[in-house]
């Protein structure tokens, strides 16, 4: 089975939102494909943001899925939490877990899409097999732990062989990318294979961040070479 064409999805990261308000700024994106929440607990990452107990609460408020990035140690343990919160996507890091393949079918089996996000210094050719067992697959574009920083072209080989692998599988596996998306960087992340993209401050620093997500899906899915199917929803990671 091959698979069908896919959307170019855009994930604002609350990460650049205004965090008194986040229901305010939930509001503002309500044209977006999901809410990409990035949730770091200072021990996986150099930084911390929010946990559980807000991302619940953000759940219920939110006007667009959510899809939650955990850059967090004791990832097997708190991930199928977030599932149980009702989230539509949870992207655990490989490198954080223990048991990978038992991780993503426990969140498919909780209700969650399941997604894996790799560290740029982390090949992807090792999880390549497991393929059938995710919804999703991330490959950080900027280290993680901080936005606002720039894209690593580096990265885009690594792009290109995901993607391969992915249509050579026929697997409906979405590519998200995360890091240093701006209207530039998205067209060579799209070109390179790329469906789904985190963007902070280019769409929460623009002064209409939903004129903003128009713009970077339509400059996304014309790179990705594939005409806009918005009632296709099939194989969206949220």
């Amino acid at each position: 089975m091959s698979a069908s064409p896919l959307n170019c999805c855009i994930n604002p990261s609350i990460l650049s939102a205004d965090f008194v308000n986040l229901e305010a700024e939930l509001a503002r994106i309500s044209n977006a494909d999901a809410v990409h929440v990035d949730v770091m607990d200072n021990h996986f990452v150099p930084n911390l943001t929010i946990g559980l107990p807000v991302v619940e609460r953000l759940q219920k408020v939110s006007p667009v899925p959510l899809d939650a990035h955990l850059m967090i140690a004791n990832v097997d343990r708190w991930a199928p939490l977030y599932a149980d919160a009702g989230l539509s996507s949870v992207t655990f890091h490989v490198e954080a877990s223990d048991a990978p393949i038992k991780l993503a079918r426990e969140l498919r089996a909780r209700g969650a899409k399941a997604g894996m996000a790799l560290r740029p210094a982390t090949p992807v050719e090792p999880y390549l097999d497991m393929l059938p067992e995710l919804d999703m697959l991330l490959i950080m574009t900027v280290e993680p732990g901080f936005g606002g920083q720039a894209f690593l072209d580096v990265m885009l080989p690594k792009i290109r062989r995901a993607r391969a692998a992915v249509e050579g599988s026929g697997v409906n596996v979405a590519i998200q990318v995360d890091g240093g998306i701006t209207e530039e960087t998205i067209t060579r992340a799209a070109e390179a294979g790329a469906n789904v993209f985190v963007a902070g401050s280019a769409v929460y620093g623009k002064p209409s961040p939903a004129d903003a997500i128009e713009s970077l899906r339509t400059n996304g899915q014309l790179a990705f070479g594939r005409p806009l199917h918005r009632n296709n929803t099939a194989h969206q990671p949220v």
